[in-house]
C-alpha cells in the first residue's frame, strides 16, 4: 500500500529499524514518488491527517515533509494540500532517481575517515601520544582486581571529581562531583536526558540552523522539535516563546553557535533562563568546543548564571581530546541528580574504566590544561592559515565568515552553486565538506560549506586543497 488516501492506509512503521520514523516517511514517499505509484499532482496526506494515522508527534512528519520539499519532490498549496511536484521527472521503468536539484550522497556525521577539512577532529599531529602512553602504561600496572569488575555507571569517581574542579576554574560552574555523569559521547548524553527528563510528545526548541542529530535523535524518541531561528545574537528567544510557549525544554550551544559560530547574548541568555524558570522547562547546554575562542578569553558557561538550577550542561572530551576516546558527561542540577542515577543504573553504558582512568591523570597532572593551551594558540593560527590561502584561491567563488573561535570555517559559495552537490564531489576527491544546507530544517536558503581547519598546517597547504575545491566548483 502507498501512503496516501488514493492508495489505502499508511502501513505501520518499523521502531526497531536504525532509521528514525521521520526517515521512513520521507523514505515511503520517495519511493512511491519514483516507482510511479504516486503521480505528480497526486495529493497526499496533511500532516495533520498522518499524525492522527500514525500517533506520532507532529513535529516528525513535518520534518519529513521538510525534507521531501527541499529536495522537490512535493509542494504544499495552501488550504489545497500537499500534492506530488507537478512536472516532476520521472525516470524510465526501473532507471535509478536522484533527489531532484541534488545528486549528493549524504556524509556521515560520525566518519571514521582522516580526510583534509573534516570536521570534529583535533590537530591529530600535535596529540601528546607519549604522555599518553606513559599515562596508559602506568594505569595498567597499577591495575588491581577490584578494577576489572563493573565500573561505576555513572563514572569513576576520580574522573568526576576533576571534571567538576576543572568547570569551576574554567567554566564558572560550581558543581559537586555527584552531579556529574561520564557518557560514552553526545548520543549516549542526550539519550540519557531524554530517558530522565522528557516523554513522547513533548516539545523541544531546537536551533535552526543546528546540530542534525539532535534532531535525528530525538525524533527517533518520538519528542517533537521545534526549529528556532538563529542570528548574529543566537537564539532567537522570542521566536521559540511564539512558536511553542510550554515546550518541554530547549537544546542550545550558546557559547559558540553550532555551526553558525555566534555567540548568545546576554540578554537572549537573561530571557531564555526566565522562560525555563517561569515554565518549569529545562535548558540543555552543549558547550562542546568553548575552549577554543580566539578574540578574547571564553565566555562564562550559560550554566554558571543559571539561578533556579533548569540547566543541564553538556560537555565533551572528543574535541580536547580526540573523538577515539568517547567520552563525554553532563552535569545535572542537585534536584536530578537520584532521578540520572535511577536512569543510568538501568540504562548502563559509558566508556571502560581504564580509559577514564587515563584521562584523570592526565587532568590531574596538568597535561590537560597545558593541551588546551597548546591548542588555543596553534587553532588561532591554523584558522588564520587556512583562511588567507583558500581565499587567495577562492575569493571569486566564495567568501569566509569571519568567526571569533570554534574548529570550522564556513565558506559561503557565490552565486546559485548547490553545496550538497559540492560537498559530495569533494568527498569523490578524497576532500571533506558538510552541506550548511543539511543543518537547517527547511534544507534551503543557504549555500555553503562547513571546512574543518584544525588539521590544515599552513597557508601552502590551504592554498593547494584550495586549487582542488575550484576545480569541483
Amino acid at each position: 500500500m502507498t501512503p496516501t488516501a488514493k492508495h489505502g492506509n499508511f502501513a505501520p512503521l518499523d521502531p526497531a529499524a536504525a532509521a528514525p520514523f521521520y526517515r521512513q516517511i520521507y523514505e515511503r514517499f520517495r519511493g512511491a514518488i519514483t516507482s510511479g505509484l504516486l503521480k505528480p499532482g497526486d495529493r497526499i496526506p496533511s500532516v495533520r491527517a498522518l499524525t492522527q494515522e500514525l500517533g506520532l508527534a507532529r513535529g516528525t512528519i513535518e520534518t519529513a515533509y521538510s525534507l521531501l520539499a527541499a529536495e522537490g519532490y512535493i509542494q504544499a498549496r495552501g488550504q489545497a494540500g500537499t500534492i506530488v511536484t507537478p512536472g516532476l521527472k520521472l525516470p524510465p521503468a526501473g532507471g535509478a532517481m536522484p533527489p531532484p536539484g541534488t545528486d549528493a550522497p549524504e556524509t556521515s556525521f560520525r566518519p571514521d575517515s582522516v580526510l583534509p577539512f573534516q570536521m570534529g577532529l583535533p590537530a591529530l599531529d600535535m596529540f601528546p601520544r607519549k604522555i599518553w602512553a606513559r599515562l596508559g602504561a602506568q594505569c595498567v600496572r597499577a591495575m588491581q582486581p577490584s578494577d576489572m569488575a563493573h565500573p561505576s555507571v555513572y563514572g569513576l569517581p576520580g574522573l568526576r571529581a576533576e571534571i567538576a574542579a576543572y568547570l569551576q576554574v574554567s567554566r564558572g560552574i560550581h558543581c559537586a562531583a555527584s552531579q556529574v555523569f561520564v557518557t560514552s559521547g553526545y548520543r549516549h548524553t542526550m539519550q540519557l536526558i531524554c530517558q530522565a527528563l522528557w516523554k513522547a510528545g513533548d516539545r523541544v526548541w531546537l536551533e535552526d540552523p543546528g546540530y542534525p542529530p539532535t534532531r535525528e535523535l530525538l525524533e527517533h524518541m518520538h519528542i517533537a522539535t521545534v526549529p528556532v531561528p538563529v542570528d548574529r545574537d543566537g537564539l532567537v528567544v522570542a521566536a521559540g516563546i511564539e512558536a511553542a510557549p510550554r515546550a518541554r525544554a530547549a537544546v542550545v550551544t550558546p557559547g559558540h553557535q553550532s555551526p553558525l559560530g555566534v555567540s548568545l547574548s546576554l540578554p537572549r541568555r537573561l530571557a531564555l533562563l526566565d522562560w525555563a524558570t517561569r515554565n518549569r522547562a529545562w535548558i540543555v547546554e552543549d558547550d562542546y568546543d568553548s575552549e577554543y575562542r580566539y578574540v578574547s578569553r571564553p565566555l562564562p558557561a550559560l550554566k554558571s548564571l543559571d539561578r533556579d538550577e533548569r540547566v543541564l550542561y553538556a560537555g565533551t572530551f572528543s574535541k580536547v581530546l580526540f573523538p577515539g576516546i568517547r567520552l563525554a558527561y553532563l552535569v545535572v542540577p542537585p534536584t536530578q541528580v537520584e532521578r540520572f542515577e535511577r536512569i543510568s543504573q538501568v540504562f548502563a553504558g559509558g566508556s571502560p574504566q581504564l580509559t577514564q582512568a587515563i584521562v584523570t591523570a592526565f587532568i590531574r597532572e596538568g597535561h590537560f590544561a597545558r593541551h588546551i593551551q597548546r591548542m588555543r594558540k596553534l587553532y588561532a593560527e591554523r584558522r588564520d592559515a587556512a583562511t588567507a590561502g583558500l581565499e587567495s584561491v577562492l575569493g571569486k567563488q566564495a567568501r569566509i565568515d569571519a568567526q571569533p573561535g570554534g574548529m570550522h570555517l564556513i565558506l559561503r559559495l557565490r552565486g546559485q552553486r548547490s553545496d550538497r552537490r559540492l560537498a559530495a564531489s569533494m568527498r569523490e576527491h578524497g576532500l571533506y565538506g558538510e552541506a550548511l544546507s543539511r543543518w537547517t530544517t527547511a534544507g534551503d536558503g543557504v549555500s555553503a560549506l562547513l571546512l574543518g581547519f584544525t588539521n590544515i598546517d599552513s597557508r601552502a597547504t590551504a592554498e593547494h586543497l584550495g586549487r582542488r575545491i575550484l576545480k569541483l566548483i
